[in-house]
């Protein structure tokens, strides 16, 4: 009898981690169609550096400056939705085009990495040559079509962009991340870009590694 008893609470613990399991999986897949589907800024959001953006200087402190107005409310609500991630700095603008095939084949910010991107990966490339403010090697940043608030997505730099105009302001998307914003036919778009902040998960697919 007691044997039977021990052997009930086995399957019965066992089958609370099998039930478990599938459940935490599908919260990850849920939290990653977030991150890979376009996101709104709001119908009536303009694209203006006085609506509580803030200065797009990476060493500010983003919590020290903004104000609370309306677009600062949204980013909360963008930041609950996106667990972390982000976009902060005042709209800088550029151009966007994408790349797929040997192009994602060993990205310039890492030394050595066995990492290499697809076409379903959420990172960019940017102007090698003469784009001084341009985002930095591993640093998030969000992106709206010119004037376009409700075609929003976020990427990684990952790599620089040899082919680029030099000193263009020029963001080189991977498809994914580019059919967020627009169609792969279209080939080159106006956007505005700003810096954004880390996510608080990490899909290594969609990001390359941490460092």
């Amino acid at each position: 009898m007691q044997r039977l008893a021990v052997l009930a609470f086995v399957f019965v613990f066992f089958a609370t981690i099998a039930s478990a399991i599938p459940a935490t999986n599908t919260t990850r897949e849920a939290l990653k169609r977030k991150y890979t589907t376009a996101h709104s800024l709001g119908d009536a959001y303009t694209f203006d550096p006085r609506d509580g953006w803030l200065s797009s200087n990476a060493s500010s402190n983003p919590h020290n400056q903004r104000r609370s107005t309306p677009a600062a409310s949204a980013n909360s609500g963008l930041a609950d939705l996106f667990r972390g991630l982000l976009g902060l700095g005042s709209p800088e603008p550029a151009v966007a085009t994408w790349y797929t095939g040997n192009d994602l084949k060993n990205p310039s910010c890492w030394a050595n990495t066995p990492w290499t991107p697809t076409d379903k990966s959420f990172v960019c490339a940017t102007t090698l040559v003469g784009w001084e403010a341009r985002p930095k090697c591993f640093q998030f940043v969000e992106m709206c079509p010119r004037n376009t608030p409700t075609k929003c997505t976020f990427a990684r730099v990952v790599d620089s962009c040899a082919g680029c105009k030099t000193g263009q302001s020029h963001i080189d998307l991977t498809k994914a991340a580019f059919t967020q914003m627009a169609d792969l036919n279209e080939g080159i778009i106006d956007i505005h870009y700003r810096h954004a902040t880390d996510p608080d998960d990490w899909f290594e697919d969609l990001w390359g590694p941490k460092v």
